[in-house]
């Protein structure tokens, strides 16, 4: 089916990024802004919401203003305003949804609430708008999700329908990741650090636990998690020094085997096409590449550029909710539901 030709803006604003972008009929990139607070929280160690919520204030205008100046258009130029409606930091999502609805009012353009999760989905579609078009992810796809505070396999059967398989029941892996960096003293953000230090490590040294939780398609890391500090603490009584780069590699490893195993099982459970994945955690690179290294389905990743929290993939979602009229009525006291269907 062919879907009208759409220029969506999109503000994406749920934690600790200002993000403005604007995109062409839900795949091709014209302008993309990050205004990135990282070095502010690396002081506290993770996000601090009152900051996070002020940066905001101070970064959206110009940010959108960029946005439109990189893509040479103005508001005129423009379909819809697309903006991140939840989950996320309270504070941090009413800039953002503040500013939309601004924009929408005064432009007199669609408004669409956009799920940032499933925005994190969308993130596949994108592309540069002067680079050649990459292949479309093909339905059904079996989408692994790890950003944040969620990992979870959904089966995605066509544009924006979804069954949820299964999600985690405690920690999820972007959490536990920035969990044993604490424990590992890497740093903020978790992620990066860990991988960075697994690098220089022996992945087989610690043999941590694999929650497999047979029989369903959902994920525990705590486990895992507590694994890795009842090892730090017990080496630190026999040693006082830890060999950090050996811990970080076998902890990585630990999660990655269980992410890709229960996602290759599910694909083949479920008859999926592909498997796409998104979410911060799939930045990390021994996931992109055991994921790329087998043959038995095309993977979809994004760009490393749009792993991590970023306004394009607001704006690929919020244009397929506009071109087939599945516009989100925005409400300040009820955050979306996911999936959403």
């Amino acid at each position: 089916m062919a879907l009208k030709p759409a220029r969506i803006l999109a503000i994406e604003s749920s934690c600790d990024e200002t993000a403005c972008a604007i995109l062409e009929n839900g795949r091709a990139l014209l302008s993309s802004v990050v205004a990135s607070q990282m070095e502010i929280h690396a002081r506290y160690g993770g996000v601090f919401p009152e900051v996070a919520s002020r940066q905001h204030v101070l970064s959206i205008t110009s940010v959108v203003e960029q946005a439109l100046t990189q893509a040479h258009l103005t508001l005129k130029d423009i379909d819809a305003i697309a903006v991140t409606q939840g989950p996320g930091l309270a504070g941090s999502l009413v800039v953002g949804m503040n500013m939309a609805k601004g924009l929408a009012l005064g432009s007199g353009l669609p408004l669409i609430g956009v799920n940032h999760l499933e925005g994190h989905l969308y993130s596949a579609w994108v592309y540069n708008s002067d680079e050649r078009a990459p292949a479309e992810p093909q339905f059904p796809l079996m989408v692994l999700l790890v950003s944040g505070g969620h990992s979870e396999l959904n089966l995605m059967t066509d544009h924006l329908t979804y069954q949820r398989l299964g999600s985690t029941l405690d920690d999820a892996a972007g959490e536990a990741f920035d969990k044993v960096a604490r424990m590992l003293e890497l740093g903020y953000p978790g992620g990066p650090a860990v991988q960075k230090s697994a690098e220089e490590g022996d992945p087989n040294r610690f043999k941590f636990p694999r929650a497999w939780l047979d029989g369903t398609w959902d994920f525990s890391f705590s486990g895992l998690k507590t694994s890795v500090l009842y090892e730090v603490r017990e080496l630190q009584k026999k040693s006082g020094s830890l060999p950090v780069a050996d811990l970080a590699a076998s902890f990585q490893k630990a999660v990655i085997d269980v992410l890709y195993k229960k996602t290759m099982d599910a694909a083949r459970e479920f008859g999926a096409k592909e498997i796409l994945i998104a979410g911060g955690v799939s930045a990390n690179r021994p996931l992109r590449q055991i994921f790329k290294a087998q043959t038995e389905f095309p993977v979809h990743i994004p760009p490393l550029s749009l792993c991590t929290d970023n306004a394009a993939m607001i704006a690929s979602a919020g244009y397929y909710r506009f071109a087939l009229g599945h516009i989100s009525q925005l409400d300040m006291d009820v955050l979306p539901t996911w999936p959403l269907s």
